[in-house]
C-alpha cells in the first residue's frame, strides 16, 4: 500500500472528504474576497468534482473525469484569481480539514499537495 492509498483511507475516506469540501466551500463563501469567483457557479456540481479531484489526489480509487486542473481555473483567472486569492483558499481549506478533524501531520502532507497544484491553478 502506498503512502497516498494510506492517507486517503486513514483520514476516512469519502466521507471526511466530502465533509471538508463542505466546510472548505461554506468558509469560502463566507469570504468577501472569494466568494465572488462562485456567482454563477452550481455549488452542488462543484462540491461533486471536488470531492473526486481530492479524493484522486490523495490516492482514493476513484474516476476523476473533470477538466484537467489548469482548465478548470481558467474562468477564475480570466475574474484576476490570484497567488493571495490562492493562499486565502488554501487556508480556508487547512481550516476545513482542521474542523473535521483530520489530524495535523495528515492536513500537512494533504496541504503540500494542494500546494503543489498552485502553478497549474494560476497557469505559471
Amino acid at each position: 500500500m502506498s503512502m497516498l492509498d494510506d492517507l486517503f483511507e486513514t483520514i476516512g475516506g469519502r466521507g471526511m472528504i466530502e465533509a471538508a469540501i463542505g466546510s472548505f466551500y461554506r468558509r469560502v463563501l463566507e469570504d468577501e474576497n472569494l466568494r465572488g469567483f462562485f456567482h454563477a457557479t452550481d455549488m452542488a456540481h462543484l462540491r461533486s468534482g471536488q470531492s473526486m479531484f481530492i479524493s484522486m489526489l490523495l490516492g482514493g480509487r476513484v474516476d476523476y473525469s473533470g477538466k484537467d486542473i489548469k482548465a478548470a481555473h481558467a474562468q477564475a483567472r480570466a475574474e484576476g484569481l490570484t497567488s493571495e486569492h490562492l493562499d486565502a483558499f488554501l487556508k480556508h481549506f487547512r481550516a476545513a480539514l482542521d474542523e473535521v478533524g483530520v489530524e495535523p501531520d495528515k492536513s500537512e502532507k494533504i496541504m503540500k499537495l494542494l500546494e503543489a497544484q498552485r502553478a497549474a491553478v494560476l497557469d505559471r
